[in-house]
């Protein structure tokens, strides 16, 4: 019987990386009534991206429990527990094993949780893919009018059903509306972990903040860090900005490098700067100039072609000159950021689905991803194997114990592991990309 029959709601989130915790943690608080008391239980999957304590720490979102899993051991806790929401925060194909484990684990039981997944921020690349990946979920939250658009348009496309996609917006959106400019005035460059890619691409851009502290000294000039070097996050993270400025020499007395939480920095901004970072919508939507740079293009690759109708889009010259973007209402009325009401009812569709599914009579039906051994047999067995699944979502021989947690021996050698590998990606790689371009 699903919790909320009983007493509080209990609602669960598995996360891969401490920016999918914080949008799934935040979600699932969202997507419970208002004022409702609701027991968050915490999972996170282990991976090259588990969120150390201070990343949880910085992200500021608390739950009632909170542990590391492999996916093997969240498959056989899971149906233990009276649940009535499971949020997955997680990549496309991680969701998609989960479906398959889920669906098998919960066979023959008349009762199960309203599994809902999503975006944690903007999706401008491997949009079918992930989408399809994602298929099977009770809800598929879009983050705007634009994405849901795009949603229905790709499962209708390939005969999927598109009746989970549910329009709602980024559940971190909020804060105080900008009044105007502090003392002294402020500008953010909100740095990506993987856009853009190249060291030479990098660097361009941490001179040019250089460049703007140095021009306008009478400001306060923030280059605001994602991780610390070592932490990964969502995105791999190989030429980290901290190494850029080390070896870039002094820099300018009125720029620092800061970390913490975004909507804290915001509440000082007057000025956000980044190539597509989803920080420029937590900006524009209290209304803080906001810009997005086309210094190196605007392509797909970069993301930044996500903005294409905002008027946001300058370069560094521009910004240097003192121009401040206008943006376009419309534009970002269909991205779900517009502060002017709507967003204290952006969930109000969600929680109406989910309370409908939950009072279903004789429950929820069986999980039915598009993907199966029929629709993709040659692209789906290695995507639940990469999580230890067999096909049929059973544990493959060898899978890690469900019910056993590792010893101290190794605990050890496991963290020993996850830092060698992100040596491996911040220190080994680039010198052997380079050694290649020789």
């Amino acid at each position: 019987m699903p919790a909320s029959a009983t007493n509080a709601p209990r609602v669960a989130v598995l996360a891969d990386s401490d920016t999918r915790w914080k949008w799934g943690a935040l979600t699932a608080r969202r997507l419970l009534p208002e004022g409702a008391e609701v027991r968050l239980d915490g999972y996170l999957l282990r991976g090259r991206a588990t969120p150390t304590a201070r990343q949880l720490r910085e992200v500021g979102v608390r739950a009632d429990s909170l542990r590391e899993v492999t996916a093997v051991q969240f498959l056989s806790a899971l149906p233990e527990e009276p649940y009535d929401v499971l949020v997955l925060a997680l990549v496309g194909g991680g969701v998609q094993a989960m479906l398959h484990g889920l669906k098998r684990a919960w066979q023959g039981r008349a009762e199960r949780p309203v599994v809902v997944t999503g975006y944690v921020g903007v999706v401008y690349e491997k949009l079918a893919d992930g989408l399809l990946l994602r298929h099977g979920a009770d809800l598929v939250l879009a983050n705007s009018r634009q994405d849901a658009e795009r949603f229905r348009a790709v499962y209708e496309g390939v005969g999927a059903d598109a009746g989970a996609v549910t329009e709602v917006a980024l559940p971190f959106l909020g804060g105080e509306p900008y009044t105007g400019e502090h003392d002294p005035c402020t500008v953010v460059f909100a740095a990506q972990p993987s856009v853009p890619e190249s060291r030479k691409d990098r660097a361009y851009l941490l001179d040019r903040l250089v460049r703007h502290a140095r021009l306008h000294p009478e400001r306060e000039v923030l280059l605001k860090l994602r991780s610390k070097p070592g932490e990964h996050t969502t995105h791999l993270e190989e030429l980290p900005y901290q190494k850029l400025a080390q070896k870039a020499g002094p820099l300018p007395p009125n720029l620092r490098l800061v970390y913490g939480n975004m909507g804290e920095v915001l509440d000082r901004t007057d000025l956000l700067v980044t190539v597509s970072s989803t920080a420029a919508l937590e900006s524009l939507h209290r209304r803080i100039p906001t810009a997005v740079l086309t210094d190196l293009g605007v392509r797909e690759v970069l993301g930044n072609h996500h903005f294409t109708g905002s008027g946001c889009l300058v370069s560094w010259d521009q910004l240097d000159a003192g121009h401040r973007p206008e943006p376009d209402p419309e534009w970002l009325a269909r991205q779900g950021v517009a502060a002017d009401g709507d967003y204290a009812t952006a969930f109000d569709a969600a929680r109406e689905r989910i309370a409908k599914l939950l009072g279903r009579p004789g429950g929820l039906p069986p999980l039915t991803p598009y993907y199966t051994n029929e629709t993709a047999p040659g692209y789906l067995p290695g995507i639940l194997a990469r999580h230890h699944l067999a096909p049929d979502g059973s544990p493959l021989p060898g899978a890690p114990a469900a019910d056993k947690e590792p010893g101290p021996v190794r605990q050890i050698v496991r963290r020993a592991a996850r830092g060698a590998y992100r040596h491996g990606v911040q220190r080994v790689a680039p010198v052997i990309r380079r050694m290649g371009e020789l």
